[in-house]
């Protein structure tokens, strides 16, 4: 299509994206909470489990997932549905789930460090780990927060963003100049890297220790399948942010598709990182007969 001689409208296009955009993110919603409540209430019934670091990172990784699939489905409504918001509201909300979405790389890169240091140092690193699991969280949502509020002080102040109590019928994104463009590649690259370093050191240590032989296939399946579902996350984020927006059904087209794969990734971290787990799926199966035959209970029960 000659997009120079087509009428290009590009809120027209931005609009049309959005509904597209708020009915997937709805259906990932209601998916990813699902799973979410299902993990959280197996570990949260388990003394052992709520007190070990890799399950109250999948528990808060899960959390950013439906959180983040939320506010989706709010920003992509506002926008569908031209609801005439202050761009201030807008904004916060967008940061908001940009900050959430940033979250959730930030506990993968977590979990990665912790199965390396777990495997690689599991006598040293575990008292070590338990003392400041909390701390690492908490920093963590410090520096993603500050470096965001610095993001949106800065853009926020541009004269060319107009007044930020002003309604507008479809929000506008912040943190889409320049600057927060490279800090963001610059922080996904540093993220990145520390996932890949962790699991390129823990193959290492599989195969220098034997764990990665035909008894144990499973595990090299694991890392296998969790560098697919980063490249699921990664690539379509990277191929977004050097696009941009343009008009055209051909970037239209080419935005939702990389939109779908980025959704589709989300909706299978739960299942990837959760029901992957073989402790949780034998927990999981012993749940869903304990309320399978507690439901048979109550149903076979006579009233008195």
């Amino acid at each position: 299509m000659n997009l120079s001689s087509e009428h290009c409208n590009i809120s027209d296009w931005l609009r049309l994206e959005a509904t597209v955009k708020a009915s997937v993110y709805t259906v990932a919603f209601f998916f990813a909470t699902f799973v979410t409540v299902i993990i959280i209430t197996i570990v949260s019934q388990n003394s052992k489990l709520k007190k070990e670091v890799r399950y109250i990172l999948l528990c808060h990784h899960l959390l950013c997932i439906s959180s983040y699939c939320g506010l989706g489905v709010v920003f992509q409504g506002m926008r569908a549905l031209l609801a005439n918001s202050p761009v201030l509201v807008c904004w916060v909300v967008f940061g908001v789930q940009l900050s959430v979405g940033e979250g959730i790389l930030f506990t993968l890169a977590l979990m990665a460090v912790n199965t390396y240091l777990a495997i690689c140092w599991p006598l040293k690193s575990l008292s070590f780990v338990d003392s400041v699991k909390y701390r690492i969280l908490a920093g963590s949502w410090a520096i993603i927060i500050f470096k965001n509020v610095c993001l949106f002080l800065i853009e926020g102040t541009n004269p060319t963003q107009g007044a930020v109590f002003k309604s507008e019928p479809l929000c506008p994104v912040i943190l889409n100049g320049s600057a927060a463009r490279a800090i963001g590649m610059v922080f996904l690259f540093l993220l990145l890297s520390i996932i890949l370093i962790s699991y390129s050191l823990i193959y290492q240590e599989g195969k220098r220790a034997g764990h990665f032989n035909r008894s144990n296939i499973k595990a090299r399946k694991t890392v296998l399948i969790h560098l697919v579902q980063m490249g699921l996350h990664v690539i379509p984020t990277l191929i977004f942010i050097g696009l941009g927006k343009m008009c055209g059904v051909f970037f239209f087209a080419l935005n939702l598709v990389l939109f779908g794969v980025f959704a589709f990734a989300q909706c299978l971290n739960p299942l990837i990182y959760g029901l992957w787990n073989r402790e949780l799926q034998s927990r999981l199966y012993r749940w869903m007969c304990c309320q399978r035959w507690c439901g048979q209970m109550m149903t076979n029960r006579e009233p008195v």
